[in-house]
């Protein structure tokens, strides 16, 4: 009985000498393992600091000697540092075969995350050089009628769903066509999910081919507030600087659900029209007096009116059987209508009107606010500051004008107009 118990009492220490060899070598797999993932990740993380320092920056200080445009642009798409995620990726799939790793799930693991962080930088590398190609495209004048960033944009977002199906089939260890099939079934709520981008694709095929917005067209769409330059066109949004600097974004698909105004035709035709209206006081509006008529025959602009008018009513005043009596039946001169045939001449002679587009001084229904005397014509400039100084240069002097002709313009009594006349009373 002695022996059987000692021969028990052995055979548990050596089991229990043999559990702990197999947990100490079980640790000391497990310290390696730790050990050799975490120097490949300070290689990748050293690699990756280098690459960003020495390559990219190396890299750009060639591109920055050469003449060329399109490595300017590559570079300010950022293509160069988006590539230098590859190189620790690259190490870890290549150095993790030299890590003392027992189990081989680790590696695999390892490899996953490197193909997977491959696909993305590829992905990202490739938008980028679709950037590039919209900035070097967007910056010959030739094309700038025809931009083309919604379509790059609609290929990017094609080109990040396959690397989201390829990053999640590398780290799944699926087949790809796995996810496609996935997507099949949801068609409908991908559909909705994407409404707004279909819609905008649509609209940016329709706004480009029709030829309605340009980058740098003056568009008002008042619904949005936007009244200024358009300054960007994307798939999703259109950018507008409004005149007070403000940016407004409207939605693509708006511009062809909703009416939009594009001032570009005016700006091509090398005119900004000019249509305001100088109301009259109906109570200065009279008859021209001999010696009023000998006044403007001395005008230089109006002195060939006042002959030929003189001329054509003499005639008409001759006729045979007119009583010249009733000053009814004959035709004179009206100081509102010398002073149009003014307005219209000095307008014909102003350097700075267009003369080839129209020109007219007429003559609107009368209303309580007076008789409106409408100037409509076209500047020979679009230039803002210069549009609206020509116009109040026009309206300052026929304004100052008026008083030689008798006329006064109507306004509104002001509080001195009641003042003055309670003093008068």
């Amino acid at each position: 009985m002695a022996d059987r118990s000692g021969t028990a009492i052995m055979d548990s220490v050596v089991n229990f000498l043999d559990r702990l060899r197999q947990s100490a070598i079980a640790e000391q797999s497990v310290l390696e393992e730790v050990g050799g993932v975490i120097i490949l990740l300070v290689v990748c993380w050293l690699s990756l600091v280098g690459a960003r320092r020495w390559i990219v920056l190396g890299i750009e200080r060639v591109v920055g000697r050469t003449e060329t445009d399109w490595d300017d642009a590559l570079q300010r798409s950022g293509l160069f540092d988006r590539l230098a995620p590859l190189l620790p990726a690259l190490i870890a799939w290549y150095g993790v075969a030299l890590l003392p790793l027992p189990h081989e799930n680790i590696g695999i693991v390892v490899r996953r995350v490197a193909s997977a962080l491959m696909i993305l930088v590829t992905v990202r590398c490739i938008a980028a050089f679709l950037n590039a190609t919209n900035d070097i495209y967007s910056r010959n004048p030739e094309h700038r009628d025809r931009p083309i960033k919604g379509y790059l944009q609609v290929v990017t977002i094609i080109i990040h769903l396959i690397g989201v199906i390829l990053v999640l089939s590398v780290l799944m260890d699926k087949s790809p066509w796995l996810f496609l099939s996935g997507i099949g079934a949801l068609t409908a709520v991908l559909l909705l999910v994407f409404r707004d981008t279909l819609l905008s694709l649509v609209a940016s095929i329709l706004l480009t081919s029709n030829n309605m917005l340009h980058v740098g067209d003056w568009i008002e769409m008042p619904q949005y507030g936007a009244d200024g330059n358009v300054i960007d066109i994307a798939l999703h949004t259109v950018k507008v600087q409004n005149f007070d600097k403000t940016i407004t974004t409207i939605p693509t698909y708006q511009l062809i659900n909703s009416s939009f105004r594009n001032w570009r035709g005016m700006s091509r035709a090398g005119g900004r029209r000019i249509m305001r209206s100088i109301d009259i006081d109906i109570g200065t509006i009279r008859f021209l007096d001999a010696e009023q008529v000998e006044k403007f025959s001395r005008v230089r602009l109006l002195s060939e009116y006042i002959r030929k008018k003189q001329e054509e009513l003499v005639a008409y005043n001759t006729r045979d059987g007119v009583d010249r009596e009733m000053r009814a039946n004959l035709r004179t001169l009206t100081n509102i209508g010398t002073f149009r045939a003014y307005a219209g001449r000095y307008l014909a002679n102003h350097p700075d009107i267009h003369k080839r587009m129209t020109l007219l001084v007429r003559q609107l229904a009368p209303t309580s606010q007076g008789l409106p005397i409408e100037i409509y014509c076209f500047t020979m400039t679009t230039d803002w500051n210069e549009y609206e100084a020509i116009q109040a240069d026009i309206f300052d002097h026929l304004l100052s004008v008026l008083p030689e002709f008798g006329l006064r313009a109507f306004q509104n009594p002001a509080g001195r107009d009641i003042a003055d006349l309670a003093s008068a009373g």
